[in-house]
């Protein structure tokens, strides 16, 4: 799972997807295009924004949810926190810290 965040994240525009749904949670595919536009000048198809979103759901970094005729897009931290708990606390979080 750790390997499809790692994919996810290095590139650049998913990265700036990333940023838009930081900003402002739940989000259209409309309104995903239209900032990453004006914030960032990128000039990517909706189709290609939707690719890209397909990636950052398999790894589990967004999350979509039907509401009447939209599709809403919300970013899901959880798979982040798993991979800084890896390295920041490797004893894990129940786990007590060893003594030397």
């Amino acid at each position: 799972m750790a390997e499809d965040v790692f994919k996810a994240l290095a590139d650049p525009t998913r990265r700036h997807i990333l940023d838009e749904l930081v900003d402002r949670d739940g989000q259209t595919l409309f309104e995903i295009c239209a900032r990453l536009v004006t914030r960032h000048g990128l000039t990517l198809s909706r189709q290609a924004i939707s690719q890209h979103l397909a990636v950052l759901e398999s790894a589990g970094l967004v999350r979509s949810r039907r509401q009447g005729r939209y599709k809403f897009h919300d970013l899901d931290t959880e798979p982040l926190e798993r991979i800084a708990t890896r390295w920041l606390r490797p004893d894990g979080p129940d786990e007590p810290e060893s003594t030397p």
